[in-house]
């Protein structure tokens, strides 16, 4: 079948498979209504993830230099013990987050031309996630940290989980039931 009819066949909720086989499409309605083939949709499925890396970074590493150089300021030695292990805490999730945030784009440059595009973005999209869950625990770690030091452990507590509350709805519960909401609808 030509690429034009291929395309018609698509846009009807139908595509053929890698070996040519006859079968749905998979993805969300939108993804069947567009017009763009196998290739262009991992490309733009590509360019969507490492935009989604572009705004993530800066933060994670931000955060993470700022935790590199509270030891060395003149505080450091008025903090307890518990306020250091909530600061380890914090220094290794941020790294944590760093490393696997960083890790799609490595993995993208080691695998450049590549058949294993897919794969790649499958393997990407779980660091990603990954990579934001290590982010909230090091966000939430950082905050109870220096809300502890300023104003005690009960204010720390009940701030940073107010904090990890909004986190978890924006981040995770918000977009899980939307798409679950979803795939309700589609089926």
């Amino acid at each position: 079948m030509t690429l034009p009819a291929r395309r018609f066949v698509r846009r009807a909720g139908f595509c053929f498979g890698p070996r040519g086989e006859f079968g749905e499409v998979a993805g969300s309605q939108e993804e069947r209504e567009r017009d763009e083939t196998e290739k262009e949709r991992l490309d733009r499925n590509l360019g969507e993830l490492l935009q989604e890396l572009r705004v993530a970074l800066p933060g994670v590493q931000v955060l993470f230099a700022f935790l590199l150089v509270v030891p060395f300021g003149p505080g450091w030695r008025h903090t307890t013990g518990f306020q250091r292990h909530a600061y380890v805490f914090s220094i290794v999730t941020a790294a944590l987050a760093t490393v696997i945030m960083i890790a799609p784009s490595s993995y993208h440059r080691l695998l450049w031309r590549q058949p294993h595009k897919e794969h790649m973005l499958t393997t990407s999209n779980g660091l990603l996630i990954t990579g934001m869950g290590f982010l909230a625990m090091a966000i939430s770690g950082s905050l109870f940290f220096v809300v502890s030091f300023a104003l005690g452990t009960w204010a720390a507590a009940v701030t940073t989980g107010g904090i990890l509350l909004v986190i978890l709805v924006l981040w995770y519960a918000m977009p899980l039931a939307r798409r679950n909401e979803v795939w309700r609808h589609h089926d």
